[in-house]
């Protein structure tokens, strides 16, 4: 982690889980960013009330009201980091937000697909569009031509649930609106990768672990990650990302996965 210098990040679905863990290591780094953007759906609700909590000891922390299937909230998001940042750039795009529904094939529904989908793949698309001149200003303004979170990124957090060769943990849940959102979204990674590399933006699909957060738990089986030890780790292959990296599927140790 020592590797990693972030002038500024944005985590999405940061008020829990993942996200919340994520915030919070950040605003503890050593050399800790100069702008924390924390967003969630409902900041001043009842879910939130342990970011709201770490507004009042972080003043680098901002909390940004962020639905991200509207494209009208995800527009005012990016506007409102904007301000905060002047005229400098973001740093680093960590597209957290994500939800799950427990459905077998059997009985998944068309409903609960869609909703999935749009909250896991298209989110990201859309927070992609509307941060990339922010991101691009970031890139443009840091020393160097190569790659990294420390220029500029975009990480997406993907799931091993999404690999199409391993169909990771099928005995412990079907799940195949989540499965097919998150290998959608790999696939999303890649074009962003693509694309973006022009513009010095490094794109990474990350899968966290199974981690005992609402949504890792939601099944009989417990998790064998804890939040901080996912953490942990995924900021530690953050700070060792490169050119090399960008459009791959890595987990939460570095490890690449299978497609």
């Amino acid at each position: 982690m020592a590797g990693l210098r972030i002038h500024s990040v944005l985590v999405t679905g940061a008020n829990r889980g993942i996200g919340l863990g994520l915030v919070q290591h950040f605003l503890g780094m050593p050399n800790p960013p100069q702008w924390v953007f924390a967003s969630c759906r409902a900041p001043t609700g009842q879910r939130a009330q342990e970011l709201q909590h770490l507004t009042s000891k972080h003043r680098n922390l901002v909390i940004i009201p962020l639905e991200v299937t509207d494209p009208a909230s995800i527009k005012a998001a990016a506007a409102r980091v904007g301000e905060h940042l002047g005229g400098s750039g973001l740093t680093l795009l960590i597209n957290n937000a994500g939800t799950a529904k427990g459905n077998s094939l059997d009985n998944e529904t068309l409903e609960d697909m869609t909703q999935i989908y749009t909250t896991n793949t298209i989110g990201p698309l859309l927070m992609g569009q509307a941060f990339l001149p922010l991101l691009k200003k970031a890139a443009q303004g840091s020393p160097g031509s190569a790659l990294s979170c420390s220029r500029a990124a975009i990480i997406n957090m993907s799931s091993y649930a999404g690999s199409i060769t391993d169909v990771y943990v099928w005995e412990y849940g079907e799940v195949p609106s989540y499965r097919c959102s998150k290998a959608a979204l790999n696939m999303l990674t890649k074009c962003q990768s693509l694309r973006y590399k022009e513009d010095g933006v490094l794109c990474v699909a990350l899968h966290p672990g199974w981690v005992q957060t609402d949504m890792g738990s939601a099944g009989p089986h417990k998790p064998p990650l804890t939040v901080d030890e996912s953490v942990r780790g995924m900021l530690k292959v953050l700070s060792s990302l490169s050119e090399k990296d960008t459009g791959t599927f890595l987990n939460w140790e570095g490890k690449i996965i299978p497609w």
